[in-house]
């Protein structure tokens, strides 16, 4: 059993008491009496952002999907050609800092699009007061991913105009948060902890399966293996991998199958997985499967994300690490 203890002395900087609370960031963040942004006449939605602000842009890209409004997301420097004065440009980074969306925020207002840009404050914020564009600035939150819920909430007060995403959904989101929180928070350490649970299987490489809508929370997963365990993770669409990854199967590896699902996917998603559980049992491959809750998009991705970013912290405390820390990322930056 993981000890309280364990969990004080390697994660120095507390990551665990910020996701103990999330919930609680993410109903006070849509709760605060922000300033919304209208935006009218709009055809292309743009999200640029890297990291975990870029998981924010995943996340709406999802939303988004069913509606008529062309939408790109961006992690680099680059803006597609095709943006124009009906495209809207949204930046978010939490630092403030991030070179490339900087960059995609300095071209964007060049290119005479419409703008607005969060950020905790940094250059970002100066670029903007400086330059007369649209500006929403959010707190920081020990870290930029476990600022997540609080940028992300707060967004989708400011961009309720454009995005239109039910309030019974937004609601919907945080209430079943609250009721995941009772399970893998910190303060229930026993054997029946799904995030704990998931933490002490992982012993190699996770490969993570994911259904086409549920790819923002595969790539978190991913992200967060990557920072707070420090551990190497893959993501393939199960459709996609059943044209070429899974032929990597015929050679034995230490590599770890676990497998996304939602409870609506489309049912040729289902059949795929189906088939592709059958191939794993065949060959006696262990894998683990992770179930959505029901609900909307939204509610279903940030349950996913709460779940599995838990699940990081825990297998970094297991393995006698700091979640916290990114020092590979920080010597990336002084080099640029």
């Amino acid at each position: 059993m993981l000890e309280f203890s364990t969990i004080e002395k390697y994660d120095t900087q507390k990551m665990y008491l910020v996701y103990d609370k999330w919930p609680e960031f993410a109903q006070k963040s849509y709760d605060f009496p922000h300033k919304q942004f209208k935006c009218p006449g709009i055809n292309h939605i743009v999200f640029a952002g890297m990291g975990g602000s870029g998981t924010i842009g995943d996340i709406f890209s999802a939303i988004l999907s069913k509606t008529d409004i062309h939408v790109t997301n961006i992690k680099g420097y680059l803006l597609p050609n095709t943006v124009n004065s009906n495209t809207l440009v949204i930046t978010t980074s939490v630092s403030g800092d991030t070179k490339e969306t900087l960059t995609v925020l300095e071209s964007a207002v060049k290119m005479n699009c419409k703008v607005i840009a969060f950020s905790s404050g940094g250059k970002m914020e100066k670029f903007c007061l400086e330059n007369n564009v649209e500006f929403r600035k959010i707190e920081k939150i020990h870290s930029p991913r476990a600022s997540l819920v609080s940028f992300l909430y707060s967004m989708l007060n400011i961009l309720e105009p454009i995005l239109s995403v039910k309030y019974d959904d937004i609601i919907d989101s945080i209430n079943k948060m609250k009721i995941l929180q009772v399970n893998i928070s910190s303060k229930n350490l026993k054997e029946d902890n799904q995030s704990l649970k998931l933490a002490r299987w992982i012993i190699g490489i996770p490969l993570i399966y994911y259904p086409f809508g549920l790819q923002a929370a595969a790539i978190r997963f991913k992200n967060s293996l990557q920072e707070n365990s420090k551990n190497h993770a893959i993501t393939e669409d199960v459709v996609e991998s059943c044209h070429n990854g899974i032929v990597a199967w015929e050679k034995s590896s230490s590599i770890q199958p676990i497998l996304i699902k939602g409870m609506d996917d489309y049912i040729k998603t289902k059949e795929r997985v189906e088939i592709l559980k059958k191939y794993f049992d065949k060959n006696q491959i262990n894998y683990k499967e992770i179930f959505s809750v029901e609900g909307n998009i939204l509610s279903k991705l940030i349950n996913l994300i709460y779940l599995l970013d838990y699940t990081t912290i825990y297998h970094a405390v297991i393995a006698k690490i700091d979640p916290s820390p990114v020092n590979s990322i920080a010597f990336i930056k002084s080099k640029l």
